[in-house]
């Protein structure tokens, strides 16, 4: 559902995280912390990074003060929504010996509580309704995940200022929020559009301060939609699904590896991966233990071990892997690309390898 927009005065904000504490929501909004906007939980505006831009590219980022009275002037940070949903680290179940040598074996049930982001912006919608799909959406349904999407309220925030490495326009996830959210704001001069896309939005708008928009509201946030879609990079226009899977021995995949570090940076800021490990904790008494899923990376030697052989022992194999699958192959399983262009890959790289760069590199040859 999609209700109409308002306008509230940028003092309504505070009511806003007031009403959402009282409906019994823990706040999570963007903050500074270690030179970086990080999302961690919240309760007044003062939190906000107001009059703060980012400045990105390719293997580099760091935070300006500005003039600016605004608290949504800048394009992302390292986190997206993934990990509240989706946890770096999280046990799943745990074992016990007793006296006469019985073990048994007890599940840790999730028990999420009420969660309500503010600041998500385009991208990070679209990357989650891609993790909705591998978690909730498959045979067999993820019940961590689950737990923790049916207690998380989405406040949106249209994109204003997309950094040096953003191309969402591109893939057509930005930077506007079509849906997806419960509330989407649009930060102008003096205060907020808003709108409801869920009945629980409604329900949290309802009570605030809400002003019938006026013409010259909708025409800003217009142009501040056509300037965020002017954006520096994209993808190359060709059919990069098929091309991909039909360059898998180039030379290419050699030139890029030589400087790939298999860090596995891209993958941890990523808002779509879901690669993850599972091993068992011992207690040191020996009769207990703990069995955990944490995330892990394709990037990691590890991650293609089976009996003995690494199958893809190699960088360049690795990261052959990474964009073929991103691109290419999950189209298969999703439908569509997983790449939602918010280009943290791209600005958290520590040798600023560039995805769109990567995929560019096929752009002149031809498929068998």
């Amino acid at each position: 559902m999609k209700s109409e927009r308002y306008f509230f005065q940028t003092s309504q904000l505070q009511n806003l995280l007031d009403k959402l504490q009282d409906a019994g929501y823990t706040c999570v909004g963007p903050q500074v912390r270690d030179d970086a906007i990080i999302y961690d939980e919240i309760n007044s505006v003062e939190q906000f990074p107001r009059g703060i831009n980012d400045q990105q590219q390719p293997g580099s980022y760091s935070l300006n003060s500005n003039q600016s009275t605004k608290f949504f002037s800048w394009a992302n940070g390292p986190q997206a929504i993934k990990p509240l949903l989706f946890t770096a680290k999280e046990k799943l179940w745990q074992s016990k010996q007793s006296t006469d040598g019985q073990i048994t074996f007890k599940t840790c049930d999730p028990d999420p509580k009420p969660i309500a982001i503010i600041g998500a912006r385009a991208c990070d919608i679209a990357a989650m309704k891609i993790q909705d799909q591998h978690f909730l959406q498959q045979q067999f349904v993820d019940p961590y995940y689950k737990a923790r999407r049916g207690n998380l309220l989405i406040i949106a925030v249209n994109c204003s200022h997309p950094a040096d490495t953003c191309f969402c326009h591109s893939t057509g996830d930005g930077p506007f929020v079509d849906d997806g959210a419960d509330i989407v704001l649009t930060e102008l001069e003096n205060g907020f559009l808003c709108e409801a896309q869920t009945s629980q939005g409604e329900k949290i708008l309802h009570g605030l301060l809400l002003e019938d928009c006026k013409n010259e509201q909708l025409e800003e946030s217009e142009r501040i939609k056509s300037n965020a879609s002017k954006q520096k990079r994209k993808l190359p226009e060709f059919d990069i699904k098929s091309r991909l899977f039909n360059e898998l021995n180039n030379d290419a995949w050699h030139a890029i590896a030589s400087e790939c570090l298999s860090c596995g940076n891209c993958t941890s800021v990523c808002p779509t991966c879901f690669c993850h490990g599972e091993n068992d904790v011992p207690e040191l008494d020996g009769k207990s233990s703990a069995h955990f899923r944490e995330w892990d990376s394709c990037f990691g030697q590890g991650h293609s071990y089976i009996h003995g052989i690494t199958i893809r022992s190699q960088t360049s194999q690795r990261y052959r892997q990474w964009l073929v699958h991103k691109f290419s192959t999950w189209h298969e399983q999703y439908g569509r690309s997983g790449c939602v262009g918010c280009g943290r890959c791209i600005t958290w790289c520590p040798v600023a390898i560039d995805v769109t760069e990567s995929v560019a590199q096929f752009v002149d040859r031809r498929c068998d």
